[in-house]
């Protein structure tokens, strides 16, 4: 019987449970997989509080990759043998899942199983950031916050890919060489420094065009502080704590500012808009222009300890899960 991570009350990572799941047979549409890896998400942190509410018990993890064993009644573009990875769908950390084809993409050839798991839902919340929420051109300043996180060396990457200097927060002074490494212009130490008042200084009292902060709460004062006149804050995730409500005359007197608070699902509306992501985040990877750093792997038995090390701040890159 294949083992999952079962959630059967909310609350800590001490909720999180073993169990023996068998996922059944796949139904139409969709595929039976055998992980290979399931990735650790901020998300699943909020699922597993309550924060989102899912119906108990359930199987935690969105996102995955691994080998296709059976396909259901009318899957006419994948077969047993493919490698898939996928995201957004929920029971991925086990051994065996089913999936729904449609959300799932072929891995091509040169990317790992490991690689693809860790790529998928931080790699298009990276791209559809920089290529769609707000695209960054050649010459922007942008600030990325948590630079040395799954997402933001991510960011820092695609964003100097498209020729823009990247300033990126961090705190403590390995995840400040690993935001050098990405390839940041500039590294600001924000548990030491001011982060606004050096962002105004690195532009000349401009600000920047962009801040993508996924830290909320504690950074998203001096995020608006840091933006240009008509900049944009892309606010995409909480990891200090929900923003308290923002008045919209701040907005005005900042600049006439662009607020967002953009998330995954809105991004991948269509089969084509995730094939496209997909498509050009798999060829960085394969062409070696995208660094995607596993920060940590735990076995699937394990996934409390992968729940401590990310909220405690205490990792970097992506975590994975292996069954």
């Amino acid at each position: 019987m294949p083992t999952a991570v079962q959630v059967t009350r909310t609350g800590g990572p001490e909720v999180l449970e073993l169990a023996e799941i068998e996922p059944g047979p796949p139904g139409p549409g969709e595929l039976l997989v055998e992980l290979a890896a399931a990735g650790v998400n901020y998300i699943d942190t909020y699922q597993r509080q309550g924060i989102y509410p899912i119906d108990l018990p359930f199987v935690l993890g969105s996102e995955g990759a691994g080998t296709v064993v059976e396909i259901g009644e009318g899957v006419t573009e994948f077969a047993p043998g493919d490698h898939v990875a996928w995201q957004g769908v929920l029971g991925s950390y086990a051994q065996r899942a089913v999936v729904p084809a449609s959300e799932t993409v072929k891995v091509p050839e040169g990317v790992s199983d490991e690689l693809a798991a860790a790529t998928m839902l931080q790699g298009m919340t990276a791209h559809y950031l920089v290529r769609s929420t707000y695209e960054v051109k050649a010459g922007d300043d942008i600030l990325v916050h948590a630079a040395a996180g799954g997402v933001g060396l991510l960011l820092v990457q695609l964003a100097k890919a498209r020729g823009a200097r990247v300033l990126a927060t961090v705190s403590t002074d390995e995840k400040a060489e690993l935001a050098r490494g990405a390839g940041a212009d500039h590294v600001i130490r924000y548990d030491r420094e001011d982060f606004a008042a050096v962002t105004r200084e690195l532009t000349n009292g401009e600000g920047v065009a962009v801040v993508y902060d996924g830290v909320g709460k504690s950074t998203v004062d001096g995020s608006l502080a840091s933006l240009k006149i008509r900049g944009t804050l892309a606010l995409f995730g909480a990891a200090s704590g929900p923003v308290p409500p923002i008045d919209p005359q701040r907005l005005n007197s900042g600049g006439s500012l662009f607020l967002t608070r953009p998330t995954l699902a809105h991004y991948l509306r269509t089969r084509e808009e995730l094939d496209w992501r997909a498509r050009e985040l798999f060829a960085a990877v394969q062409d070696g222009s995208l660094n995607v750093r596993i920060g940590g792997r735990y076995p699937l038995a394990d996934a409390r300890k992968a729940h401590e090390d990310l909220q405690g701040r205490r990792t970097t890159g992506k975590l994975l899960l292996l069954p």
